[in-house]
């Protein structure tokens, strides 16, 4: 699996400058960790999936970004980070890709992960017919208890619009924690650093940590297209106090375990067991 790994490298680099200009590795008004960390989910996905790259290669799927659903029994509409879908029509020429989106986002690809990569069939990007897969990235990086309330209600009103726009479609969250115990948050830093000293939010670690990996862990999942839920939930725990240091991988304790459902390779392998189930007759 690349997913964590790949976020961790891209999140060691900070991205560009805010209007005060100081630069984040991680800004709570960008999409930027929330875009990696979904592309290495298609990325691991259609490594894992051998049905999903015959799909691809037959040209049955397409990926969609930022795509909009809408719940059919409310009409309530909610963006989700990256979809899998049957393409609306053909797919226009040029267009993007899984391989181009990683230049789009500066994705940091070993030469191994670039040869990798290069072995799988082009995944375009084209405009989006029926959903298959819909992915929800979330992350919790600061002041993990106060967020706790409106990170729940986010992911939980995802899975609630995907599945009134579609029964059959898997939705899958996939939510990034920080464990640090001090953290510089562009929010409360919301002026030049290079006038003023920067502000550190402390944690109570490893107990905030485990509060949202228990909270997320209340979400609903199911296992039959009748109930309600998640079809699969991944957490990744990572370690960085957003100053411009080293970005680190949690692997043990309160990160999820190896053999937990909601491990980062357990949602994975999950996935393409359900993908591999459910549309092998498209």
């Amino acid at each position: 699996m690349h997913g964590p790994e790949l976020l961790a490298r891209f999140l060691s680099t900070p991205g560009p400058p805010d209007s005060h200009g100081n630069v984040w590795q991680y800004n709570s008004r960008s999409d930027r960790h929330s875009k990696v960390g979904c592309w290495g989910v298609a990325f691991d996905l259609l490594l894992t999936s051998s049905l999903l790259r015959r799909h691809v290669e037959d040209g049955k799927v397409v990926l969609g970004v930022n795509h909009e659903m809408r719940d059919f029994a409310t009409g309530r509409k909610k963006d989700l980070d990256l979809v899998i879908a049957r393409p609306a029509g053909s797919v226009p020429t040029p267009h993007r890709s899984l391989s181009s989106l990683a230049l789009d986002y500066g994705a940091p690809l070993t030469s191994a992960e670039l040869a990798t990569l290069d072995g799988l069939p082009e995944f375009p990007v084209a405009p989006v017919g029926a959903v298959l897969v819909a992915l929800e990235a979330k992350a919790a990086m600061t002041a993990h208890i106060k967020a706790l309330p409106r990170l729940y209600d986010e992911l939980n009103s995802s899975h609630v619009c995907v599945h009134g726009a579609s029964a059959q479609a898997l939705a899958i969250a996939y939510v990034q924690v920080n464990a640090a115990e001090e953290f510089m948050s562009s929010v409360t830093n919301n002026y030049a650093l290079t006038e003023f000293p920067a502000r550190y939010t402390k944690h109570k670690q490893p107990g905030d940590t485990a509060r949202v990996v228990s909270k997320i862990r209340e979400l609903p999942r199911r296992t039959r297209q009748s109930e309600n839920g998640f079809d699969g939930i991944g957490i990744t725990v990572l370690d960085f106090a957003n100053d411009g240091g080293p970005v680190s991988i949690v692997s043990g304790p309160p990160a999820p375990g190896t053999s937990d459902s909601d491990n980062y390779a357990r949602m994975i392998e999950r996935m393409a067991t359900e993908y591999d189930t459910r549309f092998v007759g498209i």
